[in-house]
């Protein structure tokens, strides 16, 4: 059974997704708001942060 693996996206992909600017994404991420790993000091953001940051501003809004 293989199960698979979350996507690494930089900064400028989640800029895209999101529709919001370099320093918002980087304060979201200094803020915990999203979750970011470095990979030889890339950051990169798992595909399923940007999911979780998405449902809890819909949860917030509610």
């Amino acid at each position: 059974m293989t199960t698979a693996s979350p996507s690494l996206l930089t900064v400028p992909e989640v800029m895209t997704r999101l529709k919001l600017g370099r320093t918002k994404v980087y304060d979201l991420i200094r803020t915990h708001r999203l979750v970011s790993i470095k990979v030889d000091g890339c950051r990169r953001i798992p595909d399923d942060s940007i999911r979780d940051f998405i449902v809890g501003q819909i949860g917030e809004a509610a």
